[in-house]
């Protein structure tokens, strides 16, 4: 009985991981076990970074809403503090995108808990 290799499939699994590693620089688009750890490489730091992006985004609305919040006069603690008080339902994406692109709206917000 001949012998019996499985040559296609293995083809096929390598041309998958090459054709995700083009663009890479020199051998690590097409040398495969530098491009077999390249590509896994870049598939932890994809994991990784999705939840990274969560952070950083959180961080970025609290810095655009402590700098809207101080120029009215709050810091971003005593503004989110009030707003808890009063039981608004803003988070904090909107209330950013309100204090970048709708600074009046923002304002009316902010008044509305200082006069509480």
């Amino acid at each position: 009985m001949p012998r019996s290799v499985n040559s296609v499939a293995s083809r096929a699994r390598r041309k998958k991981i090459l054709k995700q590693t083009r663009g890479n620089f020199l051998a690590r688009k097409n040398v495969w076990t530098v491009a077999k750890n390249t590509y896994e490489k870049g598939l932890g730091y994809a994991y990784r970074d999705r939840k990274q992006k969560k952070r950083n985004f959180r961080s970025l609305w609290i810095q655009r809403i402590n700098a809207a919040a101080r120029e009215h006069g709050m810091n971003y603690s005593q503004f989110i503090g009030a707003l808890a008080k009063q039981n608004v339902g803003l988070n904090r994406k909107v209330l950013a995108d309100l204090a970048l692109n709708n600074p009046q709206a923002f304002e009316a917000v902010i008044n509305s808990v200082k006069a509480q």
